[in-house]
């Protein structure tokens, strides 16, 4: 009898039965596969897919599950053919700033270990004969790209699968998912029938939405119609490829345009993105009958739009000169899925136990991220981090329909854009301020968002500092891409920070507040630090996953016997607190613990600078000496007359506290410290500044710099783990890590010209040949040098010469001191 857990998968297309299988190969095969299509075409977004895998992406998580994707669909064969032509991928460049792009991509590459290279505009011709070489600056090549056969993939899995027991049914509506006491028990079926369930995963594509409507669940995704064509036979071809759909040129990007092409036997598939949004209403698709189902007739396949189309074959024949006489013989409209920042959407439903999502997930991904969930369930965590594709991550307000819509169709016109890491939304904006923003409006503050905040990265109201700003503060001019949202205000900023003092908005930093006779003991299960403290204690500690990686880090604030405050990452850290004290209650209904986003109830300022006890002097009857509020202490005080919670904490390493007060007192506690700032010097002071000081001083950003693929001891973050602590997540896997030496380390880095400027995810070579890349960068304002810290051989010590590529040119550095400021904390616990 299999007494493995009862799962049941929602969809059979090519996400649903990869997932089926890894979890056979697992030995895990009580599993049902439900499918409201036939098996043989299920209709919907695989069985239209054109196959193409670029696998580089800007992710490296990403580009590994596109990387395990090839592999296993190169081994996935019958009658000695796989379900992948490797032809290559050829990215090419019409325009200068593409060519500048494609340097950075083959960088990503480098990166994440993926084979590539850039290539002149001769080479690309000989690559792809079709192409008008005068057209073409350049191209980027990754050998190992090319073409899925998904369809063909699907039918492999199933006959895989269910003869290692799996069971599929064809033809089956889901109608309901049933569930008793926040667990999921079973799915419901269009006959009315259950299916009895431990593990529910809807791997239902874009029709994802309305499985999560049975549970209440919100998934932010939207279908979307993306136009696909296939021209009549060109007299190149003839003969080159066999069979109607065989390839062997590489497939092809045409990015400045939107456009992508691959071979179908002797004619050409061009797909676009160039066109105006589609969005679809799963109402309105059309009802095929299962056995009217065809390559051409399926619900996912819309009516071609050929007006939509026509400017792209314009430059389709403009860059291809062989299609000028050609015409379109056959083309369709294909639902895909789109979320609000183009990733996936992976994960458990916080609110019910043992449901769980792999939606919006592309033919590029699909094997990787099965791979990756088939681990979640089995080992309870994946070998790949999913952290970037967590269906938890976006705020509530990102959730609604609205932002949805419009994120997601954005990110449709935006799908090849050259966009700068730093480079914000132009809508929706202003959906979330904190109570500072009149007064950050009125000096002329410079917004970036993030997770819908609006946060300023420097105040225009600061440039007149820039006459004051001694020649050593300043910072060097910039390449034009470093310095798009950038300003030298920034260095001004940091100048008065490190100086005399300043005000940073910290609103948007996540806040929890966990409370009740069970508080401790969830906060001491699931972080590594010791928070059984006296009421006043501040820990920063990490949350590890079972293998040690890091899955967060958070600073935890003991206000009272069984009230905290954390300051977590995302929304991500909230769902996990919250769904394990409700395990916590389950087990022990004594042991409750009480979880809630304080988040938009509260606000924060932090003071910093050698001169915030100045200001606190002039606003304060409470003692903030040193002697009575310590490093990493708090203590509930009051400012100008508002209550406020003090804590001695700075990610910018200087003296100072974390100010956190109601919202509606917000404005009153901003202008409090302002006035009683200005005989100080007292600025504003943003993001731009906020970064650079929080590298100089060697402050980790968890998603960047660490991330679950990472351990404490590797990331420098071994000092979290509170001695002789036991029975925490991740103990034993602690106690293993160690005394096991890693390979490798987080390293800081000096530029040696003291003037280049690089921004993250870069390669780093040491003798020639790629050994890391960046994490951050930023221009080292207080020790005058562009600084980054990169993940590197652990042999690589301090002094050591390494080079950094940067759009294809080789900077040198030098392995620096960690950190590289205040090393001994006397700015900090003075």
């Amino acid at each position: 009898m299999n007494q493995t857990p009862r799962v049941v998968i929602i969809g059979a297309g090519i996400v649903g039965a990869n997932l089926a299988d890894e979890l056979a190969v697992r030995g895990w095969t009580n599993t049902t596969v439900i499918e409201q299509g036939p098996l043989h075409l299920a209709g919907g977004s695989t069985s239209h897919a054109p196959g193409l895998v670029f696998q580089t992406n800007a992710s490296k998580s990403m580009t590994e599950f596109a990387s395990y994707t090839v592999q296993k669909l190169l081994s996935l064969q019958k009658d000695g053919t796989s379900c992948f032509n490797q032809v290559g991928g050829l990215e090419i460049a019409t325009t200068p700033e593409r060519l500048e792009e494609l340097k950075r991509r083959h960088g990503f590459a480098t990166s994440w270990g993926l084979e590539s290279r850039l290539v002149d505009a001769a080479e690309c011709k000989r690559l792809h004969p079709l192409l008008d070489e005068e057209a073409v600056l350049g191209g980027f090549l990754v050998p190992s790209d090319g073409l899925a056969s998904a369809a063909r993939a699907v039918q492999l899995l199933i006959e895989k699968s269910t003869a290692a027991g799996v069971r599929f049914l064809g033809d089956t509506t889901v109608t309901g998912i049933e569930q008793d006491g926040g667990k999921v028990t079973g799915v419901r079926t269009g006959d009315d029938a259950v299916i009895e369930a431990d593990i529910v995963v809807s791997c239902a594509g874009f029709w994802g939405p309305a499985i999560g409507d049975m549970i209440g669940m919100r998934v932010p995704l939207l279908p979307l119609a993306h136009q696909y064509v296939t021209t009549d036979a060109l007299p190149e071809l003839a003969g080159r490829n066999a069979g109607p759909n065989g390839a062997s040129l590489p497939i092809l990007r045409h990015q400045d345009k939107d456009l992508y092409y691959r071979e179908h036997g002797d004619r050409i598939g061009i797909g676009s993105y160039a066109h105006r949004p589609m969005p679809v209403e799963l109402d309105s698709l059309p009802k095929v009958p299962a056995n009217k189902m065809s390559e051409h007739e399926m619900p996912s396949r819309l009516d071609f739009t050929q007006a939509d189309f026509l400017p792209s074959w314009e430059d389709t024949k403009a860059l291809l000169p062989a299609l000028r006489e050609r015409a379109i013989e056959d083309g369709f409209n294909g639902i895909f899925s789109f979320t609000p920042d183009g990733g996936p959407l992976v994960g458990q439903a916080p609110q019910l136990e043992g449901f769980y999502v792999a939606e919006a997930v592309w033919v590029t991904h699909s094997a990787g991220i099965a791979r990756a969930v088939a681990e979640l369930l089995i080992d309870g965590q994946p070998s790949i981090s999913l952290h970037e594709g967590e269906v938890t991550r976006f705020e509530a307000v990102q959730t609604t329909k609205e932002y949805v819509s419009e994120t997601s169709q954005q990110n449709f016109v935006e799908i090849y854009d050259i966009r700068h890491p730093l480079e914000p939304r132009t809508s929706p904006r202003d959906l979330r301020s904190s109570p500072f923003r009149r007064r950050q409006d009125e000096l002329g503050a410079v917004y970036l968002e993030s997770a819908a905040w609006e946060r300023p990265h420097w105040f225009e109201a600061n440039r007149e500092l820039l006459d004051e700003l001694p020649e050593a503060w300043s910072s060097p001019e910039r390449d034009e891409w470093s310095n798009k949202f950038h300003s030298p205000i920034s260095a001004a900023e940091a100048w008065k920070t490190r100086t005399a003092v300043a005000m940073y908005d910290m609103t948007p930093l996540k806040r929890l507040e966990v409370s009740g006779p069970g508080a401790l003991a969830l906060l001491q299960k699931l972080s590594t630090g010791n928070i059984a403290k006296k009421p006043g204690a501040v820990t920063y500690c990490l949350l590890l996953n079972a293998d040690g990686g890091i899955r967060s880090d958070v600073t935890i604030a003991r206000l009272g016997e069984e009230r905290f405050q954390l300051g977590v990452n995302s929304n991500i850290d909230l769902d996990y607190f919250t769904v394990e004290a409700r395990r916590q209650a389950e087990a022990d209904p004594a042991a409750w613990a009480h979880v809630s986003d304080i988040t938009g109830a509260t606000c924060c300022i932090g003071l910093w600078g050698p001169l915030a006890r100045e200001v606190m002097a002039k606003v304060s009857e409470d003692d903030f000496s040193n002697e009575s509020l310590k490093y990493f202490r708090s203590a509930e005080v009051v400012i100008g007359g508002i209550p406020v919670t003090a804590m001695r904490l700075s990610y910018v390493g200087e003296l100072g506290w974390e100010l956190y007060a109601s919202a509606e007192t917000g404005q009153k506690l901003w202008d409090v410290l302002f006035e009683a700032g200005r005989e100080s010097g007292i600025i504003a002071a943003g993001r731009g500044a906020f970064n650079s000081l929080r590298l100089e001083k060697g402050y980790r950003l968890w998603g960047t710099d660490v991330t679950p693929e990472h351990h404490p001891f590797e990331s420098g973050l071994g000092f979290s783990i509170a001695k002789d602590k036991t029975g925490f997540v991740g103990a034993d896997a602690v106690d293993a890590l160690r005394n096991k030496p890693s390979d490798r380390a987080l390293r800081c880095l000096t530029v040696n010209d003291g003037t280049s400027m690089v921004l993250g995810k870069e390669p780093v070579f040491i003798d020639g040949s790629p050994a890391g890349y960046v994490t951050s960068a930023a221009y080292g304002y207080t020790v005058r040098t562009p600084l980054a810290y990169a993940w590197l051989p652990a042999a690589t010590v301090e002094g050591d010469q390494v080079e950094i590529e940067y759009f294809g040119r080789r900077i040198p550095a030098t392995v620096a001191a960690d950190p590289l400021f205040d090393p001994k904390m006397e700015r900090l616990r003075g």
